[in-house]
């Protein structure tokens, strides 16, 4: 049995990548979502090693020090990062492994393992990601703006990634995305177009809400 490959999924806040993965995992049986360690307290209704594996700041720490984690960062006084023998792991067993992490933690992923798949999940276009934002309801509209400020700084890094897939349809973006992964980087699209237009027009709306 071949080993399953390494998967790191990206993108823009309101894409809807974390609905895009659990469909996926629902529909077929050769994935597995690494499941991340943190140091923050568990919320109510979260098991340990499903939804994270909770470690307390010492243990996390001692973990950087080991060199157990594929990577790891830290937000609001709390560490978040992927162990390293979990992934490796499911691997062996054959499972492609996917990891839903930001930019700047997929670009060290891929730096530390260069057969890592990176793949940026997008809306068609730059104005959708804006009402989706503000459809969400959850945020007011300085949150808004910080996440269009962040959307086109990652924007700028999309050209890094390995495929763009456009989430305008759940159920043709899992199929697209399972055909991607299945194909194990044999299929091949020129996004550049795209990821200039896109890039323009979210700078442009950011600007016009300065």
């Amino acid at each position: 049995m071949a080993d399953g490959i390494l998967v790191v999924v990206s993108g823009f806040s309101g894409s809807g990548k974390g609905t895009l993965m659990k469909k996926l995992l629902s529909e077929y049986d050769d994935y597995a979502l690494s499941v991340s360690a943190t140091t923050r307290a568990p919320r109510m209704g979260e098991v340990e090693g499903r939804e994270y594996f909770f470690k307390s700041k010492e243990e996390f720490e001692k973990l950087i020090q080991n060199d157990e984690l594929i990577e790891y960062a830290s937000f609001c006084n709390n560490y978040y990062g992927t162990p390293r023998d979990y992934v490796l792991e499911q691997r062996k067993s054959g499972k492609n492994v996917i990891l839903e992490i930001e930019v700047q933690g997929a670009l060290k992923v891929k730096e530390k393992y260069p057969d890592t798949m990176l793949i940026f999940i997008t809306p068609p276009d730059a104005h959708i990601l804006r009402e989706r934002l503000v459809g969400r309801g959850t945020e007011c509209e300085k949150d808004i703006k910080a996440r269009l400020h962040q959307a086109a700084w990652e924007a700028g890094c999309m050209s890094k990634y390995d495929y763009v897939l456009v989430n305008d349809d759940l159920e043709r973006a899992v199929k697209e995305l399972n055909q991607i992964i299945s194909n194990r980087g044999k299929m091949k699209a020129d996004n550049r177009d795209f990821i200039e237009k896109i890039k323009e027009d979210l700078n442009r709306i950011f600007m016009e809400e300065e």
